[in-house]
């Protein structure tokens, strides 16, 4: 009897063994694919972390390229506005300097003219007296010689002579103011005498004493005339013509 009961406790201590050997947690089992999952999610959030690192380096790296050649602009620009504004200032003191010589040379070749219309006429005042002598002796020759042969050739020598004197100054720009029937121009003929006249225009050159001279225009000796008077008024419109 004892026996069996020592049996018994004997089983019943292994049953409560066994049901607190069950009952006892068991270690959790090793998930090869949430490991890789988590592996891959690993790598990629430090492959995402790498290339913005790289990103943010290289927009960096561009910011600082974009902002050297923002300076490099700004100096180009610069060296730009300046080159402009010497060129401009170039083109500008080259246009001065071509308005002064353009004046230079028109004040030159003025002077020049004053010059040389100064000197002609000093030639030809100079050589007035001479050829008023020279047609003086020709006018007494031809009233007192008569039928003098030799006085007549010595009288047309004298004349070509004047002509030839007459044409070189006709070359310089001399010209010969022999007013005779023309209307009297108190500008270029001067009024030595009057002669009554009824029926020529009234205040008309009758006759010249001494003929006038021109030079580039410029009266530089009026022809000594005479000038009628008791005629009729000279119409204006021949008047105008005359002139």
């Amino acid at each position: 009897m004892a026996a069996y009961e020592e049996k018994r406790e004997y089983e019943e201590g292994m049953d409560d063994m066994k049901v607190s050997v069950d009952e006892t947690p068991s270690e959790p089992e090793f998930d090869e694919d949430a490991m890789v999952e988590a592996a891959i999610r690993a790598g990629e959030q430090a492959a995402e972390e790498e290339l913005a690192a790289e990103r943010d380096e290289q927009c960096e790296r561009v910011k600082a390229e974009r902002d050297e050649l923002y300076e490099r602009l700004d100096e180009a620009t610069d060296q730009v506005d300046a080159a402009k504004k010497q060129a401009q200032e170039a083109v500008d003191r080259l246009a001065r300097l071509q308005a002064d010589w353009e004046n230079f040379r028109r004040r030159t070749a003025r002077e020049r003219e004053v010059e040389r219309e100064r000197a002609a006429e000093k030639l030809v005042m100079g050589l007035l007296p001479v050829l008023d002598d020279m047609e003086r002796a020709m006018d007494h020759a031809r009233q007192t010689g008569g039928d003098n042969e030799q006085l007549i050739q010595f009288v047309d020598g004298i004349a070509q002579v004047h002509d030839k004197m007459v044409g070189v100054l006709a070359k310089e720009g001399a010209e010969v103011i022999d007013p005779v029937g023309e209307p009297f121009e108190p500008l270029s003929h001067q009024a030595v005498g009057r002669e009554e006249n009824t029926e020529a225009y009234d205040e008309t050159v009758a006759q010249v004493y001494q003929r006038g001279y021109r030079l580039g225009g410029k009266v530089i000796r009026p022809a000594m005339v005479t000038v009628t008077y008791g005629g009729p008024k000279r119409p204006e419109n021949e008047g105008d013509s005359q002139e």
